[in-house]
């Protein structure tokens, strides 16, 4: 019987500065991977121990008011390998924690900061949410069909790809950096420079003639009747993506339109109105599930639309396990996979300051 796994991070300590979003998104991914996250929160505070952003941490209740209690964080800093923090600029070092005291502390520390603009820059002391972020970026003026303003595309683009994730990918570049010599330092992660850079392989395509920059004009905004999302008699959605010729013309001949000659020239962009209205008439003679039981699991790229509630009970996520249940909740495992050093099982948070007396040794 083996032992349980640690992960790949396992042996980092890693301070986390309480937030919300894309900060816990980042100490996340960081604790899924085994490293210990220490999440430094306000005594009294409610939080909800369910949440899924806050599970594998480590809690400890701080009054940073307190000289006392500021000094000892400082102390925890010294034995740490990384910080992470979310507020706004100024806020850390109002507090007596930035980064010349905490460096000064600590020369090998990675000290993570994450705002929606960055720290420097005329938008760094404004307020903002992803919605402005991605504006800022370029890419809300992508999202959307041509006729309606951009439409908000949650707050996946800009908080937590932009900003949890690149900060996530951030700290273990620089933490790899210092355990091949080199130096602490401090990462400025702005959420809304992260979404320009999801956004780089569509600013090389305006470069290159390959992209108009309006909305619905594109091979892959919409504009396509070969990559577009389409109602179904039940009233539900199915995608299709298929792109490349092989896959188009199997999608063609599951569509039964493989010798209709309409469909012939897949690019050409003048005909794409009116062959998605084809298409979209041809989806709507059957449901989601009868399509499903002709397409799925082939390569006519195609995939139902499922909710948030279907999406884990698919047969592929089961087969993957692609979800977990901790204390009742569905969510997201841990990922990417590793094969020598999974993930260890996650846990629920424990509770604000539940474990202040153990990481201080307190009697």
């Amino acid at each position: 019987m083996g032992s349980e796994p640690k992960g790949a991070l396992a042996g980092l300590r890693i301070v986390e500065m309480a937030g919300i979003g894309p900060g816990p998104f980042c100490g996340m991914m960081l604790a899924d991977h085994g490293a210990e996250v220490i999440r430094v929160e306000r005594p009294g505070a409610v939080i909800e121990h369910r949440d899924p952003l806050l599970r594998s941490r480590v809690s400890v209740a701080l009054d940073l008011k307190d000289p006392a209690d500021l000094a000892r964080l400082i102390d925890l800093v010294k034995g740490a390998d990384g910080l992470i923090e979310g507020y706004r600029p100024g806020v850390m070092e109002r507090l007596g924690l930035g980064p010349d005291v905490l460096l000064a502390a600590n020369p090998k520390l990675v000290y993570g900061r994450m705002t929606g603009w960055g720290q420097t820059g005329p938008y760094a002391p404004a307020a903002g949410h992803d919605i402005n972020y991605v504006a800022l970026s370029g890419l809300l003026h992508t999202i959307g069909r041509a006729d309606v303003p951009p439409v908000p595309a949650g707050n996946y683009v800009g908080d937590f790809g932009g900003g949890g994730m690149m900060l996530a990918f951030g700290m273990v570049t620089a933490l790899l950096a210092v355990q091949r010599g080199g130096p602490g330092q401090v990462i400025d992660c702005a959420m809304w420079e992260g979404a320009a850079l999801l956004g780089t392989m569509i600013y090389g395509f305006v470069q290159n003639g390959r992209w108009v920059d309006k909305r619905e004009a594109n091979f892959l905004d919409g504009a396509a009747h070969f990559y577009d999302s389409y109602e179904c008699a039940d009233g539900r959605y199915v995608a299709i993506g298929a792109i490349e010729p092989q896959f188009y013309a199997l999608l063609r001949e599951k569509l039964g339109i493989a010798d209709d000659p309409d469909f012939d020239p897949q690019d050409d962009e003048a005909g794409w109105p009116r062959l998605s209205e084809r298409i979209a008439a041809i989806f709507k003679t059957k449901t989601r599930d009868e399509w499903c039981d002709l397409l799925e699991y082939g390569d006519a790229c195609f995939a139902p639309i499922l909710s948030l509630s279907e999406a884990p009970q698919h047969p592929h996520a089961k087969a993957r396990d692609a979800f977990i249940e901790i204390d009742g909740v569905v969510q997201p495992a841990p990922g990417p996979r590793f094969s020598a050093t999974p993930a260890p099982a996650p846990r629920a948070y424990p509770g604000n300051g539940a474990d202040t007396k153990s990481v201080f040794n307190d009697k």
